[in-house]
């Protein structure tokens, strides 16, 4: 009974999460406040009414159309209401109701917004990664992965992207990473730590690799792609918190 109260708190908690993640997908890349004005449709300005806000339900009532100008609804907010409290309760399963869930909700509701953001605007806001740095080195002082290890994994992900950036622009001559790239991979090490960054980074490259392949080959010769890196580690960096240590400790025992 106490485990089935934990998930549906959590499911619950996760849509209400949701909906104000969709608020920062929306606003930030604009600079714009999440917390004031209030919800309104950004085409006929009209304010959304309370019972319209409601996580999910409220686009599925509107049929994913504004009630007053029938403008369509982005599906990317009813998306990410959904994912979040999925999300949400697989990391409640692979860690437990302990301080350490806490760590893991912010950080995955973290990639969620910089997933979405990179995805749509190919940008990853300050304003997320660099408080993220902040916040992971503090909840490292008191859960996993531990203070030095959060540190090392700041370092070394900041150090290692900005040296394959350099590499990269020396030997095409243009610029391969943007320097939020930098700073979100020292966001995930100083949430994960070193060990598990590393592994984020290899999985990301290899999905990224195989992204880009399916896009070339579909599309017309020599035609160039910018891919989101940050949605990559998004992904990757969840996929590595779910896994468990048997694949980290796999990965590292290669070196």
């Amino acid at each position: 009974m106490i485990e089935l109260t934990r998930s549906l708190f959590l499911a619950l908690f996760g849509l209400v999460a949701g909906s104000f993640l969709s608020v920062c997908i929306h606003r930030l890349p604009h600079g714009k406040s999440v917390v004031t004005p209030s919800s309104h449709c950004p085409c006929c300005g009209e304010w959304i009414r309370w019972f319209d806000n409601v996580p999910v339900f409220g686009y599925l009532a509107l049929r994913g159309q504004c009630r007053h100008c029938h403008a369509p609804i982005n599906p990317m907010y009813p998306a990410v209401e959904v994912v979040t409290p999925v999300l949400f309760l697989l990391q409640y399963q692979e860690v437990g109701f302990e301080l350490l869930l806490v760590t893991r909700l912010v950080f995955t509701g973290a990639m969620i917004v910089l997933f979405a953001i990179d995805l749509q605007y190919r940008v990853l806001p300050n304003v997320v990664t660099i408080p993220g740095i902040c916040s992971g080195l503090l909840f490292s002082c008191f859960v996993q992965p531990g203070w030095f290890d959060a540190v090392l994994g700041v370092v070394i992900g900041g150090v290692t992207l900005l040296a394959i950036s350099e590499v990269y622009y020396r030997v095409r001559g243009e610029e391969g990473l943007g320097m939020g790239d930098v700073k979100m991979l020292a966001m995930i090490g100083a949430f994960l730590g070193w060990q598990p960054m590393l592994v984020t980074l290899a999985l990301a490259s290899f999905l990224g690799s195989i992204i880009g392949i399916c896009a070339m080959r579909s599309a017309s010769s020599g035609r160039k792609f910018t891919l989101p890196l940050g949605s990559f580690l998004a992904v990757a960096s969840i996929v590595v918190t779910l896994v468990g240590e048997p694949v980290i400790a796999w990965y590292m025992s290669l070196y």
